[in-house]
């Protein structure tokens, strides 16, 4: 980590890795809701508490910093995989054909 501050590019690797963890989040968040529905919303929220407490307890800045953003990013996929669910019943993502629709 010292390189990090030697050179003073912290920021922008905590910036590129918040970057990722969203990217990673998104298709999370599709193949969570294509297989299990939205039932699935309680890991996210498990993840999140978890990430929360992790960065609490983590003294180290950086790291600190990027398991807020994924706790962060955790609770947001709760909101998202209800917002999928819509836009499968929209007809924007694919039904999975193994599951049954309430809709």
């Amino acid at each position: 980590m010292e390189i990090l501050t030697e050179y003073r590019v912290g920021g922008l690797v905590i910036g590129i890795c918040t970057f990722l963890i969203i990217g990673l989040f998104h298709p999370a968040v599709i193949k969570a809701e294509y297989y299990w529905g939205t039932r699935c919303w309680w890991a996210f929220l498990l993840l999140g508490v978890a990430g929360v407490l992790a960065s609490v307890c983590v003294a180290d800045l950086f790291w600190s910093s990027l398991l807020g953003v994924f706790a962060f990013s955790s609770f947001w996929s709760i909101k998202e995989v209800f917002e999928q669910e819509e836009r499968v019943r929209k007809g924007w993502f694919p039904k999975n054909p193994r599951r049954k629709y309430t809709f």
